[in-house]
């Protein structure tokens, strides 16, 4: 019935989180969209971005691809349906109450080929000891990436994490492309190995950067 109604007026039901405030799960035009009091998490202009991200790589040899910021899996979602990506997703995020969405508003579970994990990513960056394809990098509070997933340990450890000859897939922000200096902060902070393109105003909003690890 809230999807068929849903064609008439959306139909909104919030829910509260420690970590992002209310997540407000909207039924629009029959399709579900996670989000937050001013931004997008999942099943709108985000996907839309990060497919975009998506298409810019060769999934073709990807085993083993990492996702920090999970959201309500939309993304998964897109690898999965759109992508036709089957190999091994391990999905990171740290806000409970939005792994607990994703399971319930929109059937994202654990399985033989997805792992769920609830930790902070910075953290599990800095232990992880697995090796990885694509690291796709979306870790947003509300609007904004918290400046830790700027600096040089995270971006470090990101580029350990990464074998040789693999893809970076980073979501900084919004309107960045207007502050050059912070994206060319990041490159560099992930060190000459990594060769990085950057595409502003994906979506009309977003800046993504894209990288490959370079064979040396």
């Amino acid at each position: 019935m809230k999807k068929i109604l849903s064609y008439i007026w959306p139909i909104t039901s919030r829910f509260p989180s420690e970590i992002n405030g209310t997540l407000e799960v909207t039924y629009y035009n029959g399709k579900k969209v996670l989000d937050t009091k001013n931004a997008n998490y999942s099943y709108g202009s985000l996907q839309k971005i990060l497919e975009f991200g998506l298409a810019k790589v060769d999934l073709k040899n990807v085993e083993n691809l990492l996702l920090l910021g999970m959201g309500g899996g939309s993304i998964i979602h897109s690898l999965r349906n759109i992508f036709e990506y089957s190999e091994n997703l391990v999905a990171v995020e740290i806000d409970p109450a939005i792994i607990k969405l994703a399971k319930e508003e929109f059937g994202i579970t654990s399985s033989e080929k997805l792992q769920i994990i609830e930790e902070d990513a910075f953290q599990f960056v800095k232990n992880a000891n697995q090796k990885f394809q694509l690291i796709i990098i979306d870790l947003f509070i509300d609007t904004k990436v918290p400046p830790i997933f700027f600096a040089k340990e995270f971006c470090e450890n990101i580029s350990k994490m990464l074998q040789k000859n693999s893809s970076i897939i980073f979501n900084v922000g919004i309107n960045l492309e207007r502050d050059s200096k912070a994206i060319e902060t990041v490159t560099s902070n992930f060190g000459s190995d990594i060769e990085f393109q950057v595409y502003p105003k994906v979506n009309c909003t977003n800046t993504l950067l894209i990288g490959t690890k370079c064979l040396r």
